[in-house]
C-alpha cells in the first residue's frame, strides 16, 4: 500500500478549511514552519502544488480542492470508526438546510428526535441558497438538486405553492366579494383567479428568482397572465411573505412544510384556489461513501418518517 505522508494531512485539512497556515498551526498546537514543511512535503509528493500564495493570501488549486474533498471524507470516516471501537456512541452531524425548511419544518420537530434519538449531536447549518455538497460545508444536506454521483438521495417533498391568508383577512375577502357567510369553512366558496387579484399579492422573489414569478406561475397554471393591475407587494424569502400575511396584508403563496407543524399555522386560511408545482424536489443527501455511518442512517430514517408522518412525501 502505497501511501503519502499521513502526518502531513490533518495538517493539509486543517490550512484548507481555515484558509490560513498561522490559524492551522494555532488549531494544531504546532509552530507555522512546521505547517510549511508539511504541506511542502505532501505536495513533493503529490508532484502538485495545492495552494496558491499571494502575499498573505491563499487559495486552493483545483488539485488542492479535488484532494480535499477525499482526504476530508477519509479523516472524518477514520474518526467516526475509530469512536464506535473506543465505545463513543454520540453521533455528530453538520445537516446543511434551507432556512425556511428549518425554521418552519426541522425546528420545531427536533425536541422528538433528541428524545428518540440522544446520541445524535445535530449542528444546523442555515443555507439561503442550494448548498454546495461537500463535507466541507457538511456531513449531509437538504437539496433540490440531486446532481452528484458522489452522493445518495432520499425523497422527501414535492413542492407545490397554494394561497394562504390570516384568519382575519379571509373574513375581509368573504365580505368584499359578498360570499357567503353560512359557515365558516372555506372549502364551501370558490375563489377565482380573478376574485383573488382584487386583494395585495405577497410576493417571494427567492422561489422563482425574480419578481412576481411565484404569482405569474400560479395564474399560468389556470391558463391566464397575471393582472397587470394586481398589487403585489415584494419578499426576498417565503419567511418575509408568510410573516406579512399573518399581519393581515395581503395573500401569499406557500408550500406544505411551511404550515405543517407550527401552532401558529392556525393563525392561516388556505383558500379554495387551485396550486402549482414548482418543479423543486426537497431530498436528504449524503455522502455515499459515508453511507455506513450510523448518524446518518438514524437521521435519514428519523427524516423520512417525520416527512410521511406530516404528509410531505407518501410511504
Amino acid at each position: 500500500m502505497k501511501l503519502p505522508p499521513l502526518k502531513s494531512l490533518p495538517v493539509f485539512e486543517a490550512v484548507a478549511r481555515l484558509n490560513s497556515f498561522s490559524q492551522a498551526a494555532e488549531e494544531l498546537a504546532v509552530g507555522q514552519s512546521a505547517v510549511s514543511h508539511q504541506i511542502k512535503q505532501l505536495e513533493t509528493y503529490l508532484g502538485e502544488k495545492l495552494f496558491y500564495r499571494s502575499g498573505r493570501t491563499l487559495t486552493l488549486t483545483d488539485e488542492g480542492r479535488q484532494y480535499l474533498d477525499g482526504v476530508s471524507t477519509a479523516l472524518l470516516q477514520i474518526e467516526r470508526v475509530s469512536e464506535q471501537l473506543l465505545g463513543h456512541e454520540e453521533s455528530m452531524l453538520r445537516l446543511s438546510v434551507f432556512s425556511s425548511f428549518a425554521v418552519r419544518w426541522l425546528v420545531p420537530r427536533l425536541p422528538d428526535l433528541k428524545r428518540q434519538h440522544p446520541q445524535l449531536e445535530l449542528s444546523l447549518e442555515m443555507s439561503s441558497s442550494n448548498p454546495v455538497l461537500s463535507d466541507r460545508v457538511a456531513d449531509c444536506f437538504i437539496t433540490v438538486k440531486p446532481d452528484s454521483r458522489a452522493f445518495s438521495y432520499e425523497l422527501l417533498y414535492t413542492e407545490r405553492l397554494f394561497p394562504v391568508c390570516s384568519q382575519d383577512y379571509w373574513q375581509k375577502i368573504r365580505r368584499e366579494l359578498a360570499l357567503e357567510e353560512a359557515t365558516g369553512d372555506p372549502g364551501a366558496v370558490s375563489l377565482t383567479p380573478a376574485m383573488v387579484a382584487e386583494f395585495p399579492l405577497l410576493s417571494t422573489h427567492s422561489i422563482y428568482d425574480r419578481q412576481g414569478g411565484d404569482w405569474e406561475a400560479w395564474y399560468r397554471e389556470a391558463g391566464l397572465t397575471l393582472p397587470k393591475s394586481s398589487r403585489l407587494l415584494h419578499s426576498s424569502h417565503m419567511l418575509l411573505s408568510l410573516e406579512a400575511a399573518r399581519f393581515h396584508q395581503g395573500i401569499a403563496l406557500t408550500n406544505d412544510y411551511m404550515l405543517s407543524t407550527r401552532k401558529d399555522s392556525e393563525d392561516f386560511v388556505q383558500l379554495p384556489c387551485h396550486s402549482v408545482m414548482t418543479g423543486d424536489t426537497f431530498y436528504f443527501a449524503w455522502k455515499t461513501s459515508r453511507r455506513r455511518e450510523r448518524g446518518i442512517q438514524i437521521l435519514r430514517r428519523w427524516l423520512v418518517d417525520e416527512a410521511i408522518r406530516g404528509g410531505l412525501r407518501s410511504e
